[in-house]
């Protein structure tokens, strides 16, 4: 029997540079134009009807990249989050950021905290942007606060209990476009039951009908979390 729509699709966001490569493009021109698809993604997940969306936004391993491109990312994502919590007030969702705060340009953090606080009683869709995140620094991080409240053994509730956003639901659904199929150190203690949705589309091309093709995969999917 086709599942119904899920409560909490997560998408991992590949493929800027390939695009603006693509292009002739700087990097950043693809960024910038990745910035519209995930505008585009909120608005179609609202429409849908989804309850929450987690957004792959900037990884802990994005700090490899060259010292330019992260200044321009830096500088793109404290204008973006200016304008989602204008939006979010506009059209009552939430914004959520899960993952570490440091290093993180003080600008940014305020940013954050003005989004966070703003939107805090929104009660449509839940944006949940993972930035400077990874899922094995977050399961440390899980840990290691249960070791400061003296914990010696550990249930899997506590863990889940001590995630960056325990109140978010695990995903039933997780995205990635471009044609990678990995999870790059995203969501791996949540995406235990989640079904997988890979794409050739490049992120800045991702629309509402992409997401309605991944949405039309996943209904045809039967979920038994290890039973018949």
């Amino acid at each position: 029997m086709p599942n119904t729509l899920p409560t909490h699709i997560a998408i991992i966001m590949d493929g800027n540079g390939r695009w603006a490569k693509q292009r002739h493009l700087p990097r950043l021109a693809g960024h910038r134009a990745g910035a519209e698809a995930v505008k585009r993604t909120i608005e179609a997940a609202q429409k849908l009807g989804i309850k929450y969306l987690t957004l792959y936004a900037f990884s802990t391993e994005n700090w490899t990249r060259p010292q330019d491109e992260i200044n321009g990312l830096m500088d793109l994502l404290s204008k973006t989050l200016d304008t989602y919590t204008q939006e979010a007030q506009a059209k009552n969702f939430r914004l959520l950021v899960s993952g570490s705060r440091d290093p993180l340009p003080p600008t940014v953090l305020e940013k954050i905290d003005k989004a966070v606080q703003t939107t805090a009683h929104n009660t449509g869709l839940t944006v949940n942007l993972a930035l400077n995140y990874g899922a094995r620094q977050e399961i440390l991080h899980a840990v290691n606060a249960l070791l400061a409240q003296g914990k010696q053994t550990v249930s899997l509730q506590d863990i889940a209990d001590h995630l960056y956003q325990p109140q978010v639901p695990d995903p039933e659904l997780i995205i990635r476009t471009s044609g990678e199929e990995r999870l790059s150190n995203f969501l791996l203690w949540q995406a235990a039951y989640s079904e997988f949705y890979f794409t050739p589309v490049l992120w800045p091309d991702f629309n509402a009908q992409e997401l309605q093709r991944a949405l039309d995969t996943y209904a045809h999917r039967t979920r038994r979390f290890g039973g018949v």
